[in-house]
């Protein structure tokens, strides 16, 4: 399966965090707010502010932050 940049995921569409990239003190704070590779996120809104959400909490992305998290989509099954 294929990585792509947060921003470019779809409205809705959910993904698996495969990589965070950036400077530690960064991808040490996504940790915290749930983003770290593995987790599950959903964009609500892409682009620049990207919405997430992650877990029950929601927040968002400005500038190329949100290209620093490569996500792998998840597919639906039907």
């Amino acid at each position: 399966m294929y990585l792509m940049p947060l921003e470019l995921l779809p409205c809705g569409e959910w993904a698996d965090v495969a990589e965070i990239n950036g400077d530690s003190r960064w991808v040490n704070r996504m940790a915290e707010l749930g983003v770290r590779v593995g987790s599950r996120v959903r964009v609500l809104q892409p682009g620049s502010p990207c919405l997430l959400e992650v877990g029950h909490s929601r927040f968002s992305l400005r500038g190329d932050w949100a290209l620093q998290v490569l996500v792998r989509p998840v597919l639906a099954t039907v």
